[in-house]
C-alpha cells in the first residue's frame, strides 16, 4: 500500500511538472514578445526541442524580414526539419536560404545540407531511386562551386556509395530479366550498366550473362531471327574471352562461341542450299 502510494505521489508531481512545461512554452507562444519568442526558440533548439524551436522560429520570422537576425533565425529553422527527420523540407528550407542569402557565410553549409537531405532519403537499392539521383546531382553541384571545400571529399564519397547503390539495382535488374527468360530486356539492362558504370567491378560477371542471353535468346527465336542473334552471340562471346581469360565461365562461354558459330555455318548453308533449288526450277 505505502509503495502504491509513493509512486502515485511521484506520478502527480512529475504530471504538474509536465504541465508546467508545457504551460511555459503556451506562455511563451502566445506573448506576442519577440524578443522573449526569439531567446526561448533559440534555447529550445539547444537543448533538443526541435518541434517547440520551429513553432517559435515561425512565429517571429515575419517579425524579422529586413532585419539582420533573419539569416541566423531562417538558418536554424531549416535545420529544425533536418533534426525532425522531415528531409524533403529540409532541403527545401536549406535551399530558400542559399537563395535568400547568396552572399552568407552560413551558404556553404545549407548547400551542402540541402543535398544531404536528399542522401538521407535516398532508400535501399530495391526501391526507386529519385532522391539518390537529386542527391548526386546537387552533391556535384556543391563539388564544382566549392571545389576547395573541406567537404569535397565526403561528398565524392557519398556519390561514390549512391553510384554504386544505382548499379547495384541496375544489375539485380537484369539478373532478374534473365532469370525470367526476358533475354532481351536483360541485355539491354547489362549494356545500360556498362555504359553508365564503365569502371564497375561487375564487368566480367555482366559479359559473361550477356553472352549467355544472347545464346539463348537465339536459340529460342524463330528461323528468321535466329541468324542475327546468333551473329550476337558471337560479338558477345568473343568480347568476353579477349577480356576475361583467367575467368572460371571461360570454358562455357568458349562452347557458347563455339556453338554459336556452328549454327550459323548451318543457317548459312541452308539458306544457300535454298536459295540453289529455288534457282534450278
Amino acid at each position: 500500500m505505502k509503495k502504491r502510494f509513493v509512486f502515485a505521489y511521484f506520478l502527480a508531481v512529475f504530471a504538474i511538472l509536465s504541465t508546467g512545461c508545457k504551460s511555459e512554452f503556451e506562455k511563451i507562444r502566445a506573448s506576442g514578445n519577440t524578443d522573449l519568442i526569439y531567446k526561448k526558440a533559440f534555447e529550445y533548439y539547444e537543448q533538443g526541442e526541435f518541434l517547440r524551436a520551429q513553432t517559435l522560429f515561425e512565429l517571429i520570422i515575419p517579425a524579422y524580414r529586413g532585419k539582420p537576425e533573419l539569416e541566423k533565425v531562417y538558418y536554424t529553422y531549416s535545420y529544425t526539419y533536418y533534426k525532425l527527420g522531415k528531409y524533403i523540407l529540409a532541403s527545401y528550407y536549406f535551399k530558400n536560404f542559399s537563395s535568400t542569402f547568396p552572399t552568407s557565410n552560413l551558404k556553404e553549409d545549407a548547400d551542402f545540407m540541402a543535398a544531404y537531405s536528399n542522401y538521407q532519403m535516398s532508400p535501399t537499392f530495391r526501391l526507386e531511386q529519385t532522391y539518390s539521383y537529386k542527391a548526386i546531382e546537387e552533391f556535384q553541384t556543391f563539388v564544382n562551386t566549392y571545389p576547395n571545400s573541406e567537404r569535397v571529399k565526403e561528398c565524392n564519397r557519398l556519390i561514390d556509395e549512391m553510384r554504386l547503390k544505382l548499379e547495384k539495382k541496375t544489375l539485380e535488374e537484369a539478373k532478374l530479366y534473365f532469370d525470367l527468360r526476358q533475354y532481351q530486356a536483360a541485355m539491354v539492362t547489362f549494356e545500360n550498366l556498362l555504359k553508365d558504370f564503365p569502371e564497375t567491378s561487375n564487368a566480367e560477371q555482366v559479359r559473361y550473362q550477356m553472352a549467355k542471353a544472347a545464346f539463348l535468346m537465339a536459340e529460342n527465336s524463330i528461323f528468321d531471327k535466329q541468324e542475327e542473334r546468333y551473329r550476337q552471340t558471337v560479338t558477345y562471346a568473343e568480347d568476353f574471352l579477349e577480356k576475361f581469360k583467367g575467368s572460371p565461365n571461360y570454358k562455357e562461354v568458349q562452347s557458347i562461341h563455339k556453338d554459336s558459330i556452328k549454327k550459323l555455318k548451318s543457317l548459312t548453308n541452308g539458306r544457300y542450299q535454298n536459295q540453289s533449288a529455288g534457282a534450278g526450277r
